[in-house]
């Protein structure tokens, strides 16, 4: 979140807010990496297949902590108007909408996954698993709620763990095409393109977007939040 600058500084719940962010987006990506490349696949001895299951389900709820503790921080920082309602229902904020609404977005489609965990049991294997594929959809959506709202995206260490978590996920979408590519090709492909296809709109966008210039004003930041150089001159502005 972008912070407005006063004698006082940012406030706790700004840093509280971005470092949850940037934990959450690295165990999001850790758990879906390890969905992704399947972990029952890669039994290590002296590893038994629960215990590699088990981290994969822990590592999950984990980013849910943290991702609820995300949106906690950002609700009670008073320096952009975020609501309750504007974590759950996408599109609907003040603070730059579109991008405030992916987060809303990847935290509707975790909620479903965890809830659909928890019920594993009543809901059946199918319900679940075709449940849990939304997983895989939050982490771009999520990705991309972070690029357009946070205020390191221009920092060297927030594009370097942005990239890395991007690399990541790559490496698991390859390792696991080329684990099924002889027994599902469409699906290997499928994976194949949709990643590239991410990753070449990422290249294309950032320029223009997050590390482009205006894009406080351009992403939908409200115009009392921005300072004079982000400012849309008024009328009177024009006439001095």
């Amino acid at each position: 979140m972008s912070v407005i600058a006063t004698n006082a500084g940012p406030s706790v719940y700004w840093y509280l807010t971005r470092s949850t962010g940037a934990v959450a987006l690295v165990l999001l990506t850790a758990a879906v990496a390890l969905g992704v490349i399947d972990v029952r696949r890669f039994n290590a001895p002296g590893w038994p297949r629960f215990v590699i299951d088990a981290l994969h389900r822990n590592v999950a709820l984990l980013a849910m902590v943290f991702l609820t503790l995300h949106i906690l921080t950002s609700v009670l920082d008073s320096f952009a108007s975020i609501s309750p309602i504007d974590a759950v229902v996408p599109f609907v904020g003040s603070y730059r909408p579109f991008w405030l609404g992916l987060g809303a977005v990847a935290f509707d489609l975790l909620l479903a996954v965890t809830a659909t965990s928890l019920l594993r049991g009543r809901i059946g294997l199918g319900a679940w698993r075709a449940v849990h594929w939304l997983t895989y959809a939050s982490w771009p959506v999520a990705l991309l709620h972070g690029l357009g709202t946070g205020s390191d995206v221009r920092s060297a260490w927030m594009l370097l763990l942005t990239l890395g978590c991007l690399a990541v996920v790559l490496v698991a979408v390859v390792l696991r095409a080329l684990a099924v590519r002889q027994g599902y090709p469409e699906r290997a492909r499928a994976a194949l393109g949709g990643t590239g296809v991410f990753t070449l709109f990422l290249a294309l966008w950032l320029p223009s977007g997050p590390l482009g210039t205006e894009w406080a004003r351009r992403s939908g930041t409200p115009a009392a939040l921005l300072g004079p150089s982000h400012r849309q001159p008024t009328a009177k502005d024009r006439r001095r």
